[in-house]
């Protein structure tokens, strides 16, 4: 089933994202992971791309093992950087002999060893590009990624709308946009979406500071993740502890989800970073039941 048609059943949506592990003991303890929170019965879970295709194999071999042995719906990131068309060709091929029905067409970022790698090899400059191609590939439900903030390459927020709607234009099913952490902004960029013509859902990004060392890391994972003042305040005050860290990170990303909520939502993606913990307690403060109760 095509996600198009997942968001258009599930009002809003749920979904979780994964990264794929890079040893057979990761790999077990992501599955428990993804056991653990399959009886939420998500609207669909996604497996990200490693930087110019790092991670292509065990991103493939994850999406097929969930495909396979859960119930889950898989939706495999891809990304245009470091790909020739023929390489595209291959993984959609794959995909599609599988039975995986959706891909999320990204960018992409070179690996960090190429900083100054020459896109003018690539196949695909564009996400819009890689949208148009999947469509004409198959069969395919098509995501892209929309960046509440602004998009890090992009200063011109209206030349970035512009590149948006390409790639609804070009077959996009739906939005699920980077991390945020003010709902005002995702608010602004949804209105401004449908200013610019795009009609498509926008599901929310959302993702728990657990860890006063993982802020770092989020704002480099978001490209400059902005922290409000009121989170950082919150933050501050757990001085050196822990706990009250992520207690406090996983009550304000249930505030974000409630408002969210409150607001009509189209859906929202939580980034689990192979964890289940801090998802499961959102819904759990949020009264929201697993699949089936």
């Amino acid at each position: 089933m095509h996600i198009r048609d997942i968001l258009a059943r599930d009002r809003p949506a749920f979904s979780f994202e994964f990264f794929p592990p890079k040893s057979p003991a990761a790999s077990e303890k992501l599955f428990e992971t993804v056991r653990e929170l399959e009886p939420y019965a998500p609207s669909f879970v996604s497996v990200t791309y490693g930087a110019g295709g790092s991670t292509r194999e065990l991103t493939h071999d994850l999406v097929v093992r969930i495909k396979d042995t859960t119930s889950l719906t898989p939706v495999p990131h891809l990304t245009c950087v470091c790909h020739s068309e023929s390489d595209i060709a291959e993984i959609l091929d794959r995909y599609s002999g599988a039975g995986v029905a959706n891909v999320l067409a990204l960018g992409g970022d070179p690996p960090r060893e190429l900083a100054n790698y020459d896109r003018a090899g690539d196949a695909f400059r564009f996400a819009a590009d890689l949208v148009r191609f999947i469509k004409g590939r198959g069969d395919f439900g098509i995501g892209v990624a929309g960046f509440p903030e602004g998009h890090p390459a992009t200063p011109n927020r209206v030349k970035e709308l512009e590149y948006l709607k390409r790639k609804v234009d070009a077959g996009a099913d739906y939005i699920c946009t980077q991390l945020f952490f003010d709902n005002h902004d995702f608010y602004d960029f949804r209105d401004r979406c449908a200013l610019a013509g795009i009609d498509v859902p926008i599901i929310a990004g959302i993702m728990p500071i657990t860890t006063l060392s993982g802020m770092g890391r989020m704002a480099e994972l978001a490209a400059g993740a902005r922290y409000p003042a009121k989170l950082m305040k919150a933050v501050g005050r757990c001085g050196d502890d822990a706990d009250a860290v992520r207690r406090v990170g996983i009550q304000y990303a249930a505030s974000q989800c409630a408002d969210l909520l409150d607001n009509g939502v189209a859906g929202i993606h939580f980034y689990t970073l192979n964890q289940c913990d801090a998802t499961r307690q959102i819904f759990a403060s949020l009264g929201l039941k697993r699949g089936g109760e």
